[in-house]
């Protein structure tokens, strides 16, 4: 789950034209936490996930609804 979350992170971060130290800026984490985050390394959190998401300007449930879909994929 911690790949699949970090996978579609990378790719949203990515497609909205944000390096990790602007999403880390824009969401209140180390640009170090990004990169753990996205290799797979560490879990975020609830309310880290609700910070990513306001971040990326999308909504909690769409984030998770696309990891969701991407940990099927990895199966």
């Amino acid at each position: 789950m911690e790949k699949a979350f970090g996978s579609v992170l990378r790719c949203l971060r990515q497609d909205r034209g944000l390096s990790q130290e602007a999403l880390g800026f824009e969401s209140g984490y180390h640009r170090t936490y990004i990169s753990l985050l996205e290799r797979g390394q560490k879990s975020p959190s609830l309310q880290t996930i609700f910070n990513l998401s306001k971040a990326l300007k999308i909504a909690p449930a769409d984030l998770i609804k696309q990891v969701e879909f991407r940990t099927h994929s990895l199966l």
